[in-house]
């Protein structure tokens, strides 16, 4: 049967697509209090124009396009691809006022690059950027990071029933607490706690590094939004190396453990369930892989001959894999070295880090945790079957907030996405293949942008050929959203255009 959307489904879609538009433009007012507070005019003026554009046309969408219908599970899909295709629309207008971005599609690519939590950049002397500017652009990270389409509809709307259906098209299924509004209430709450700590803990070791106490201030409010947000902006351009100061690396260290967690995890620990961190199956999951990556980094990199000394090696290899791994994208050496002076092994486990990636349910991106362990788990239960007697009846379980039971259905979604996203990182692989890139670099780049991993061997840069810009921000999509939302979207277009034929 041939699907055709009626004008119900896209009046639904545009009203909660123009919800978070409203809330993304009433957040422009942030920098625009840093710039008039700051003496930044002309960036004032961007922001200005920016929030008022933004605001005006959510206000529209939600005057015009009022309904009472609910969304549901498909449109809820499609409206977060949406969402996440048309913020960075309105986000780029303020960065590509302030001058630091060659061409609109820059512009574009820096917004999804914030709002997907990538890092990723294509700013022109990001070292001499206005502070409201970079403030924007973190600002961003906090807006996608968070789950904006929970905490906006919750805050502006009384969407009811239609927040879950967003909640889940994000990609977060586990709500933590009984309902949407207080699982986001929870979310908000672990932020705010690991702000009181965090902030103020980057803001001493910023000062310790060097850092006067008010722009020291302003490094450790970017630095814990990317770290927790598990993005990748930095204030300079030399990214964490910036700083030069292992106390600063160390701290980085924890608030990326913590971001790369996911919330379902933080809410065990808040409730005082700490052995969920040792019998979790992502936990455990994720250790092991980390371990591993680190061994065969150092393996290469003593190989190599990178470093002179055990200490630093472990310095800026550990650093290095656990931001690839948790998809960050910080880092504390400029990414040409992972080309000239790292060999092939140690840059081949970063890009394998960053393809794997966090947990499910926090801010990390990639293939994720539960899902390498749900794989293992059926590989070795298939193992168990084949050597057992044949009348033998065999359950397999994992734990994840209980003993859970191990069915052929998660092995199997789990395979899918596993080969979705190596799909998904070849073919960014074979495009810079196509434009001349070493295959090894390219793969890398396309896993930095897929994975929201972040982390950069030079390829992506101001003069990169628009064609795999333009392929670098689909990537960025569909791997934040992991596939299903952008799907149901790429549904809606094709059911509509062949609907008109």
């Amino acid at each position: 049967m041939l699907f055709r959307p009626d004008a119900d489904d896209f009046r639904l879609i545009g009203l909660y697509t123009g919800t978070v538009l409203y809330g993304v433009g009433v957040a422009m007012l942030v920098p625009l209090v840093v710039a008039l507070a700051l003496g930044e005019r002309n960036e004032a003026l961007a922001f200005v124009i920016g929030a008022s554009l933004t605001v005006s046309v959510g206000a529209l969408a939600r005057m015009t396009l009022r309904t009472r219908a609910t969304l549901t599970g498909a449109q809820g899909l499609a409206t977060v691809a949406l969402i996440w295709t048309v913020v960075p629309v309105f986000a780029a207008v303020p960065l590509l006022l302030s001058g630091h971005y060659l061409h609109y599609l820059d512009a574009y690519f820096e917004g999804m690059s914030g709002f997907a939590t990538i890092g990723l950049t294509l700013a022109n002397d990001l070292d001499h950027m206005a502070r409201s500017v970079n403030v924007w652009r973190h600002l961003l990270h906090v807006l996608g990071g968070q789950g904006i389409v929970v905490v906006v509809l919750t805050i502006f709307s009384s969407a009811g029933g239609a927040i879950g259906t967003l909640y889940t098209g994000e990609g977060e299924k586990d709500r933590i607490l009984p309902n949407v509004v207080s699982s986001a209430a929870f979310i908000m709450r672990v932020l705010a706690a690991y702000a009181a700590i965090g902030l103020p803990l980057l803001w001493l070791a910023t000062i310790r590094a060097g850092l006067d106490p008010a722009p020291a201030l302003f490094h450790a409010f970017t630095l814990f939004v990317t770290a927790f947000d598990t993005a990748g902006f930095a204030p300079m351009s030399a990214s964490a190396g910036f700083y030069r100061s292992a106390l600063v690396e160390g701290v980085l260290i924890l608030v990326m453990v913590a971001g790369a967690f996911s919330f379902a995890i933080h809410y065990q620990l808040w409730q005082g369930r700490h052995r969920e961190l040792t019998r979790s199956l992502e936990t455990r999951t994720f250790a092991i892989s980390l371990l591993a990556i680190m061994t065969l980094m150092s393996v290469g990199l003593v190989r190599a001959g990178t470093f002179g000394d055990g200490g630093d090696l472990f310095r800026h290899g550990f650093f290095q894999a656990l931001s690839a791994h948790t998809t960050t994208g910080l880092s504390t050496v400029p990414g040409a070295l992972f080309v000239t002076d790292w060999g092939v092994l140690a840059p081949a486990m970063i890009a394998t880090a960053m393809a794997l990636g966090g947990m499910a349910g926090s801010t990390a991106g990639g293939i994720k945790a539960i899902r390498v362990g749900l794989l293992v788990r059926g590989i070795l239960a298939d193992i168990r079957r084949a050597l057992s007697p044949e009348h033998a009846v065999l359950v397999d379980t994992y734990h994840a907030g209980g003993r859970q039971i191990l069915r052929q259905g998660q092995v199997k979604a789990a395979m899918t996405i596993f080969i979705l996203f190596l799909v998904l990182y070849l073919g960014g692989g074979v495009l810079g293949l196509f434009y001349g890139y070493d295959l090894r670099l390219a793969l890398f780049e396309s896993t930095a942008a897929a994975a929201t991993g972040g982390l950069s061997v030079g390829i992506v840069r101001p003069d990169l050929e628009w064609p795999l810009k333009a392929f670098y921000i689909l990537q960025m999509l569909i791997g934040r959203l992991e596939f299903i939302a952008v799907f149901a979207l790429a549904g809606y277009v094709v059911a509509t255009l062949r609907g008109r034929v």
